[in-house]
């Protein structure tokens, strides 16, 4: 998802995506652990998606 997508949605739905994505990022985590997973850049990633909707849900609370 690119920061435009993310611009557009309301805070409760980054709530939403946030808890999505991180519960995939934690799925993929123990994934890795037992079996090295097919591609790991999708580690990275994940873990970068959720720091661009954290970010977007930070510069949405500062304009309130």
């Amino acid at each position: 998802m690119n920061n435009s997508e993310l611009r557009s949605l309301t805070l409760e739905e980054l709530q939403s995506k946030l808890s999505e994505e991180r519960s995939n990022l934690q799925k993929m985590k123990f994934a890795h652990a037992i079996t090295p997973v097919e591609n790991p850049s999708n580690i990275k990633h994940s873990r970068r998606g959720i720091a661009r909707i954290l970010t977007e849900i930070r510069a949405k609370e500062l304009t309130k």
